[in-house]
């Protein structure tokens, strides 16, 4: 009897053993997601198809301002990039019937893509109607990204903001 139950016990104590042996620890999952998350962000990167969020801008003065979500972004796409973002700061050949922001369309040009260890720099150069664009991304693979604009008519600006893949119209 006594070498019945602790042969029992024994089975059970292995049984259990290798169950929780089994389970992945909380840091293992959140490993998985994270690099889940940052495999989504390099294809996003790869197909030069994502769109950008912003959510504060920093314009020269050095004031950071925060800005209303789900209103201001950039679509990239590697054939159109289309901006509608606001503008703090000083603008040099810009008429008076203008709306102020930084809104355009057009083709990118001179797309260059640069992976770094924890983020990947893209740049590239968009003409508009009246204007060039340089658009300076840092792209961190959690999903958050800094854009600096450059343009010839207006004073750099900084934006801070995320990246996601852009919604699909059914």
């Amino acid at each position: 009897m006594k070498t019945t139950v602790s042969f029992f016990l024994l089975l059970i104590s292995f049984v259990s053993f290798s169950v929780s042996g089994q389970e992945k620890t909380k840091k293992e999952l959140k490993q998985e997601r994270e690099l889940k998350r940052q495999n989504e962000i390099k294809a996003l990167i790869d197909a030069q198809d994502f769109v950008f969020e912003a959510q504060k801008t920093t314009p020269q003065s050095g004031r950071l301002i925060q800005l209303d979500y789900n209103t201001y972004f950039l679509k990239f796409k590697a054939d159109t990039v289309t901006c509608d973002l606001p503008f703090f700061g000083r603008a040099y050949n810009i008429g008076y019937n203008s709306d102020g922001g930084i809104k355009f369309e057009g083709k990118p040009e001179n797309i260059k893509i640069e992976n770094k260890k924890n983020n990947t720099n893209l740049k590239a150069t968009v003409r508009g109607k009246t204007d060039v664009y340089d658009l300076m991304f840092s792209i961190f693979y959690n999903g958050s990204a800094t854009l600096s604009v450059t343009s010839n008519n207006r004073a750099p600006i900084n934006y801070d903001g995320i990246i996601y893949a852009p919604k699909t119209k059914e």
